[in-house]
Parts: C-alpha cells; structure tokens; sequence
C-alpha cells in the first residue's frame, strides 16, 4: 500500500558494497565509547568491563572513502578514531548475543572524527557531546565487507595512518564488549533496524589532524577493505 506523506521522504545516505553493484542504505549511526583499555587509559579513564555508553550521529554526517573533509573553524584539536563498523541486516529488538549473530550483513572500516576540544568542555560541564562529535564529515566509512565474505571479528585488525606514518594499530579481540554482545545491548532498549551502522570504539593512538594531512585506514582480513581521507 502507497502512503501518502505530507513532505517527500529524503533519500538515504548510501553506503559501497565490496564487489556488489547494490548498495547498502544507511539508517542510524550508534557509537560505543571506551571499548579499548588502551584508548580508556589515554583518554584518563581505566574500565574494568563495566556496562557500555553510547552515543548517535545521523546518517546526514556520513561521507565516503575519498572524501575531502573541511577543517572546522570552531575548533583547535581536530582528532581522528578508527573503528570496525557493524553494518546491521535486519530488525532487532531485544535480542541475545547468539541471535546478534544473525543480524550483521556485514563490517566496514569507520573513521570517527571528532573536535576533541569542544567534546571536553562539553564532558567538563556535564552536557552532552553533541556539538563535539555531529557534524558533517564526522564519520568516515569504507565499502561494506559482506558477513559471507568475512572473518570473526575477533580475528580482525584495524589500523589507521596519518601521512604515511602509522597512528593506531589493533586487533579487534582487544575490545571490552565484542561486536554481538554490542548488539544485544543496544537492541535491549533500542529497536535496531535494518540499514543500522554501529560503531564498536576505538584502540590506543588517537590524535590532531591539521590542514593539508591525508589520512588512510585497513581493516585486515582475507578480504581487506580500506579508505583514505584528506583534510582541507
């Protein structure tokens, strides 16, 4: 049945598919923070497992491999994270970790960009991130690599360089919370859909980008997948 809107419905944001002239449409965009020790003990925190936090962008930030990403004007401390992103296939609401499993059509490489300085006063006057972390071009995403073409996660690698000069460097085993027990959270108070990109954190290294630098990412797998940015 044809629903009449009132408004035109505005196209997705789309997302490359390796080796598939189909593309992935993207929905909401959910990120874990600290799901590195590592990262936490940088970023002056030290979790021992305890229970994940989350937050959103929207679809709208997203921008693809090859990408020129302006350098904001409100910001001094403009910082990269490489991340392993889920790339959610069908409705999910409530589920356990075994179902997540079932509900992953496959993983991507993300870069989550953020403006670090305003992020910490935002965290400092206890209001949340929003200004610090949503904002066009602050979240990268390489082509999606099919669950039929892909390993475990727990037996990928990201990695992420800036001008040649290697920066982060993980195996995805490393993570507090795995990618199904993400999942299951997340869907135990949030109906996940189908078109969902979850972003599963980010490993020791982060740091400043500045004008002119040109960044690439790996995610290391039998059908590697990668994705290069350059910031103007």
């Amino acid at each position: 049945m044809n629903n009449n809107w009132i408004i035109k419905n505005s196209p997705p944001v789309v997302c490359g598919i390796l080796g598939e002239s189909l593309k992935f449409p993207s929905r909401n965009i959910y990120c874990v923070g600290r799901n590195y020790r590592d990262h936490a003990k940088e970023m002056g925190s030290d979790p021992d497992r305890e229970q994940p936090f989350f937050f959103q962008k929207t679809s709208d930030v997203l921008v693809n491999d090859g990408s020129e990403i302006e350098y904001p004007k409100d910001t001094s401390n403009f910082q990269y994270e490489v991340e392993l992103v889920v790339a959610i296939s069908e409705d999910a609401f409530q589920i356990n970790d075994a179902e997540a499993k079932n509900k992953v059509f496959g993983y991507a490489l993300g870069v989550d960009i953020t403006k670090r300085d305003l992020q910490k006063k935002s965290k400092d006057s206890g209001k949340p991130w929003f200004s610090g972390k949503v904002f066009y071009g602050s979240a990268v995403l390489s082509d999606i690599v099919p669950l039929k073409k892909s390993i475990d996660p727990d037996k990928m690698r990201i990695s992420l360089s800036v001008n040649g000069q290697q920066k982060q460097n993980s195996g995805c085993n490393k993570m507090i919370w795995n990618v199904f027990e993400l999942i299951s959270i997340l869907s135990q108070t949030i109906p996940l859909k189908a078109g969902d990109l979850i972003f599963t954190g980010t490993p020791a290294g982060v740091g400043q980008l500045q004008k002119g630098d040109l960044v690439s990412a790996d995610l290391d797998q039998p059908n590697a997948i990668s994705l290069s940015f350059s910031v103007i």
